[in-house]
């Protein structure tokens, strides 16, 4: 069977399987199993792959066609031109995520200033390690209450030879951080924010993620009202608090942390919210 009878065949059974995007995912998950490119396929379409090749591809395909995503069965994602490790324990990194990066690069323009950083529910540690690799003096510490989480930040720290200025910490929210870490030139945090009702409509993928990442089992605000309400003792003077939202909204702040501006993407909508301490 050639390169290219194998992913029209696959790209058929995965539009059977109402994934979004079959023709990519049977690209990217032929690509992992033959370790080359998107461009490499099509330039040798016509060539015949081995059987053992072959059923390698089925197996990654037929946990494809159960809506596993295929971040975790490659067991890695591109954020900011940068390649991730994932696995179930963490949240898939999106593009969606990269508006908080634009935004911190926006305000603290000298890449070269030792700036603190903290990110608040790191996950596989893209936000972390992205800043770390975007600033050579930042230092930055970096929190979740996974233990799991930590290990595949760590290592995705260690991957992009960042970990020597990163300080993992474990625990919930800002309680991970001890009084000597501050202040924060910025507070960075991707937190749960999709309400328990947004939940049941969410594509069949998203069953495999890391439900308390994704929800607050609430109205999808509870963690963007702590953090708006708590980051204040941790920021510098005009230090800002840079979140992640969603269809819940952003909060509107308060006296000593006021929303500053909303992030909208492309098409308009809301993806994030930043807060400057006054």
């Amino acid at each position: 069977m050639t390169l290219r009878q194998l992913l029209a065949d696959a790209t058929q059974q995965l539009t059977g399987c109402d994934c979004a995007t079959p023709r990519l995912d049977a690209e990217i998950l032929l690509c992992h199993v033959l370790h080359s490119s998107r461009s490499w396929l099509i330039a040798h379409a016509d060539d015949t792959l081995n059987i053992a090749n072959v059923r390698e591809f089925e197996l990654l395909l037929e946990r494809r066609k159960k809506r596993e995503p295929v971040a975790y069965i490659t067991g890695e994602k591109e954020f900011w031109s940068r390649c991730f490790h994932v696995t179930p324990e963490v949240l898939i990194p999106r593009p969606e995520t990269e508006h908080l990066i634009e935004a911190v690069l926006e305000f603290f323009p000298n890449p070269a200033a030792p700036y603190r950083f903290c990110d608040i529910g790191t996950g596989s540690g893209c936000i972390a390690v992205t800043l770390a690799g975007e600033y050579a003096a930042a230092q930055i510490i970096a929190t979740d209450i996974s233990c799991e989480a930590l290990n595949i930040s760590r290592q995705n720290a260690t991957k992009h030879n960042v970990a020597a200025r990163i300080n993992f910490r474990q625990g919930d929210m800002l309680t991970a951080l001890a009084p000597e870490s501050a202040p924060f030139d910025a507070v960075i945090s991707n937190p749960p924010y999709v309400s328990r009702k947004e939940m049941q409509t969410l594509e069949a993928e998203l069953t495999f993620e890391p439900r308390n990442a994704l929800t607050d089992e609430a109205d999808g605000q509870k963690f963007l009202v702590h953090l708006v309400e708590q980051a204040v003792s941790w920021l510098k003077p005009g230090g800002l608090l840079i979140v992640e939202t969603g269809l819940c909204g952003i909060p509107d702040g308060h006296a000593h942390m006021p929303l500053m501006q909303c992030i909208y993407d492309l098409a308009g909508h809301l993806r994030g919210g930043i807060y400057r301490r006054p």
